[in-house]
């Protein structure tokens, strides 16, 4: 449906229930909005702050009826939810981003291709949909194989040094669909989210430099700590994909740099975890850049106005010498230039994140030794 300005205090749609979810709710709420979150998990994290939480499947046919005949405007904070939700949606309602655009980002070896197609950079990859696709050993080795769908936060990857180890974990894989990619020699990870609005208006936010600690995003510093070049290409990389792949909404854009060249790694169609700084440094976050692009409002201003290092707080935080401990919230709050967001998961586990804060200030070192020290005092990593 075509996308005019929808108005508080019209009931927005939101599939998922996660953090990314939760922080639409809040946007949404803050700026007047009524939201219904669609999520299976009766302990959803924005279904508990959501207006309405509908706790079904997202193919649930019922509960599709109920957010196509409440819900002025659908978006979504979660890749796996099914395209054809999203085109179903689209038929009665405004949603964004489209299901096509899903499509692409949800399935590995469409999102390998798309980026090549769109001519923009890319590393060494072969898809992979049977044995006999697995290249010899040589140059593409070593690499990394990856299940082409529902693999997040390291989950669904394998790192294989030749030919008999990609083997080995495609049939660990099930012999599902995949990709291999060549492991490059990187120089580090940056990272755009951008929000697009329905006409073609684009908003960067400032380009994010990322550390990973097993798979699993760890810490964003921004600005990035790379040359003016680098965080200028980057910017402008991820404003023609978005615009090549039509998209509309938040979107994040993952890049590696390699020998001082930035290639293209992976998107993500939703706000984006190395984009939490926002909320904190930015004059517009992504999340409010979210619910203004679904609803028809204006884009807001993505300036930063300090510098902001983002700490991703994990369910190992509460782990500590065998046993389930809080972590030491009051070291922390401490910090006077830490904000602290926790996303009100009701079990904490290894790997899953539970939170984050963000160390925010005017001086660039200062700002990431205090996050360091704040860190090492929540027990993070233990």
């Amino acid at each position: 449906m075509s996308l005019s300005v929808i108005q508080p205090p019209a009931m927005l749609g939101m599939l998922g229930g996660g953090q990314l979810g939760r922080f639409f709710v809040i946007a949404a709420h803050e700026m007047g909005y009524r939201v219904t979150v669609l999520d299976p998990d009766p302990n959803s994290p924005a279904g508990k702050l959501a207006d309405v939480h509908l706790c079904a499947a997202y193919d649930d046919a019922a509960a599709l009826a109920t957010m196509a005949g409440t819900c002025q405007a659908i978006s979504t904070e979660f890749e796996n939810v099914p395209a054809e939700t999203l085109a179903t949606l689209a038929q009665s309602t405004v949603v964004h981003p489209s299901a096509e655009a899903v499509a692409i980002a949800q399935h590995r070896v469409k999102e390998k291709t798309f980026f090549k197609q769109a001519g923009l950079p890319v590393g060494p990859f072969v898809p992979v949909s049977s044995e006999a696709d697995l290249p010899p050993d040589g140059e593409l080795y070593p690499a990394v194989l990856k299940v082409a769908r529902f693999g997040y936060d390291g989950k669904g990857q394998a790192r294989v040094a030749n030919h008999a180890e990609a083997l080995a974990a495609f049939r660990g894989f099930k012999q599902e669909v995949c990709v291999l990619e060549k492991m490059l020699p990187l120089d580090l990870e940056v990272s755009v989210v951008l929000a697009r609005d329905a006409q073609g208006h684009i908003a960067a936010f400032p380009t994010a430099e990322n550390s990973h600690l097993n798979g699993i995003l760890d810490i964003s510093i921004v600005p990035a700590r790379c040359s003016e070049v680098i965080k200028a290409n980057a910017q402008e990389l991820a404003k023609k994909l978005a615009t090549q792949l039509n998209y509309v909404g938040v979107l994040g854009v993952e890049f590696f740099v390699v020998g001082h060249q930035l290639l293209v790694n992976e998107i993500a169609p939703r706000p984006h975890n190395s984009g939490h700084y926002t909320i904190d440094a930015c004059v517009t976050n992504q999340f409010e850049q979210q619910v203004r692009i679904i609803t028809g409002q204006a884009l807001g201003s993505p300036k930063l106005h300090s510098h902001a290092v983002m700490v991703n707080i994990l369910g190992d935080s509460w782990l500590y010498r065998g046993k389930l401990v809080e972590p030491a919230w009051d070291k922390a709050f401490a910090h006077g230039d830490l904000k602290m967001h926790l996303y009100g998961k009701h079990e904490p586990r290894k790997g899953r994140k539970m939170g984050h804060f963000t160390v925010i200030g005017e001086d660039a070192q200062a700002v990431l030794n205090t996050a360091k020290v704040a860190r090492s005092e929540l027990h993070i990593g233990e």
